[in-house]
């Protein structure tokens, strides 16, 4: 990724900090006040200080009161301290809290774009790490502003005291202050390279841990830790370089600061040798000369500002890729009639989908085939607006995708996936998930079509299991994500490969609910099996990006390259594609043959409802 950010980043950066600013406001505020207060504390003390030592000097009565006087504002200048200290871990909190949601929802916005764009290693490093750091601007900041009012304050007591002490300070100030700035820009820089080589880390360790199994199975442990860990140099180099930016600014602003008070305190000696200064005012103006330098304090703030300000670079990287806009329309009443007009998605600076045009009427199924690699999986997204394309678009019901609101889009549009996410607290809720309100028994319903009801009731405590905790198969999986999409309402139902991991008994239950005569619903399937493709009303077969052909799955199995698509499979039958698998039904042993296109149906219609959440972002092979 390019080091140097572009203006949209530069201006979401902007827009960050200002919201996070803005959110903190009023703790800000307190929190500047009072360390504003703690610092005029602070300053008000070596003016006490040197006039109880001139009034013990001189064994004035009153010097018991002024030393009373000292301790009160120590002690206030402690209890300052320790309130800044609460205040500015509140702000931080609040601060991360709201970024972690604001970053959050903007890439569930996204979709699988904000894994495309960053890997989901590096966007957990952000949203986790960097928006921790990026939290802390606030209370850096209000903790920054306090810091210079320590040296601006200093430095008009000494002023006070005697003009010539402010003077004489104030002849190297500007060197201090030009120190002072290049740390500034240079930690920035440095930190931005360390941050972005652990989002590196982050995400080599995240791929490592999707594909453990295969690392495992391929004996290639050592060799993948060294892959993870091969940046590791990078980023000592780039520690080193912040630690020697911040040492070094370290070491040339103590070596100005003590010339500076040298330079007063000798100032101060010939005032006092000439009794223009007091005993007491040359020791407030030793502490006042201190104070305005107070280069310690102004390097700790300016590291840390320097470490929040990469860390919103970092996140208005994300923040600055633009979300799908949503429409406001409606649909109208309809059956899910579904267009791809003159579709092209370009992936990586390749076409993946290059001009498809295709039609499904409503209340029909179809399947799409290809090889892989042929955009099967994209044309699945692009269908219900998980991606968008980069040309042309997609109609449903006579309406386009981009004009509908989202609530609507999400209503009519149904998914299930190969490998299913299953979110929610038990299993119930995982079924349930999308829905604004969900009865137990069109939860149970749901489960019984997509024949997950058995397993489910044998778990530990049935539909309350945890999702965690609740064993389970693969195709178990897929069976309680094709019951999410059952129990949602729809007219439009997506499956990507929804089928693949289970055995072909239960797959052949599943597909005769599925696709059961439904005049209301259409159904998209991505297939891979010639079984699935053959119980569709039509198959579009997909190749390189663009539908080759378009037919039933009887008419194209004439074609040996379509034939090809399955490998040897012979799910079909060479007269024309009937599946004459067993219906071996609970291991009774009867057979039976399953309709194809093409042949009546006489399967009882199920009533399934259709419909899914459709913001999952699966991964795939």
């Amino acid at each position: 990724m390019n080091s140097r950010p572009d203006s949209a980043t530069r201006t979401a950066a902007q827009a960050v900090s200002r919201a996070v600013l803005r959110q903190g406001a009023a703790r800000c505020a307190a929190l500047g006040a009072v360390s504003t207060a703690a610092t005029a504390a602070g300053l008000l003390l070596p003016a006490l200080l040197g006039h109880t030592l001139d009034l013990l000097l001189a064994h004035a009565p009153a010097a018991g009161r002024w030393v009373g006087r000292c301790a009160g504002v120590v002690l206030l200048i402690a209890l300052l301290d320790g309130c800044a200290g609460v205040l500015t871990g509140t702000v931080d909190a609040q601060a991360t809290a709201w970024l972690r949601r604001h970053l959050t929802g903007h890439v569930l916005a996204l979709g699988p774009r904000a894994t495309a764009r960053f890997g989901a290693g590096d966007l957990v490093a952000r949203l986790v790490g960097n928006a921790a750091q990026a939290g802390t601007a606030p209370g850096a900041l209000a903790a920054l502003l306090a810091a210079l009012a320590g040296p601006v304050g200093g430095v008009v007591a000494l002023g006070l005291i005697d003009p010539w002490l402010a003077a004489v300070f104030l002849a190297g100030a500007p060197v201090l202050a030009l120190l002072l700035r290049a740390f500034a820009r240079d930690t920035s820089a440095c930190v931005a390279d360390y941050q972005r080589v652990q989002g590196r880390i982050a995400g080599a360790l995240a791929e490592a841990v999707g594909g453990f199994r295969t690392i495992r199975a391929a004996g290639a442990e050592e060799r993948e830790t060294a892959r993870i860990l091969a940046p590791l140099p990078e980023l000592a180099r780039a520690g080193h370089r912040m630690w020697r930016v911040q040492g070094r600014a370290a070491a040339q602003a103590v070596t100005v600061a003590p010339l500076l008070n040298l330079g007063v305190l000798a100032v101060a000696g010939l005032l006092l040798a000439r009794h223009r200064l007091s005993v007491g005012e040359v020791l407030a103006a030793s502490r006042y000369a201190v104070l305005a330098t107070g280069v310690g304090a102004l390097v700790g703030q300016l590291a840390a500002l320097g470490r929040a300000r990469a860390a919103t670079g970092r996140l208005a990287e994300v923040r600055a890729e633009p979300v799908p806009a949503h429409g406001a329309d409606g649909l109208p009443p309809g059956n899910g009639r579904l267009e791809l007009r003159a579709v092209t998605v370009r992936r990586g600076g390749r076409t993946v989908l290059d001009g498809v045009d295709l039609t499904v009427p409503g209340g029909t199924t179809l399947a799409v085939v290809g090889r892989s690699g042929a955009g099967k999986s994209l044309l699945a997204e692009v269908a219900g607006r998980l991606a968008d394309p980069d040309a042309g678009e997609v109609v449903l019901d006579g309406v386009p995708l981009r004009a509908l609101a989202r609530a609507e889009l999400r209503r009519a549009v149904a998914y299930a996936f190969e490998r299913p996410v299953l979110l929610g607290p038990t299993i119930e809720d995982t079924i349930a998930f999308g829905l604004p309100a969900a009865t137990p028994g069109a939860v149970r319903s749901a489960a019984g079509h997509a024949h997950a009801d058995d397993f489910v009731r044998r778990l530990p405590d049935g539909y309350a299991t945890r999702t965690a905790d609740a064993p389970r198969s693969g195709g178990e999986s897929q069976r309680l994500g094709l019951a999410r999409a059952f129990a949602h309402g729809g007219r439009l139902l997506i499956l990507d490969d929804a089928l693949s991991s289970l055995d072909t008994v239960t797959e052949h239950h599943i597909t005769r609910t599925l696709l059961a005569p439904d005049p209301h619903r259409t159904r998209l399937l991505i297939a891979h099996r010639a079984t699935t493709a053959a119980r569709a009303d039509t198959v579009a077969w997909l190749d390189a990006g663009r539908i080759r052909a378009i037919g039933t799955h009887r008419e194209l199995w004439r074609d040996a390259g379509y034939r090809a698509v399955f490998g040897g499979e012979d799910g079909a039958a060479e007269d024309g594609g009937a599946d004459t698998r067993p219906d071996v039904g609970a291991g009774n042993g009867l057979h039976s043959r399953v309709p194809v296109v093409g042949q009546p149906r006489k399967e009882p219609t199920a009533g399934i409802a259709g419909g899914a959440e459709g913001a999952d972002s699966e991964g795939r092979d």
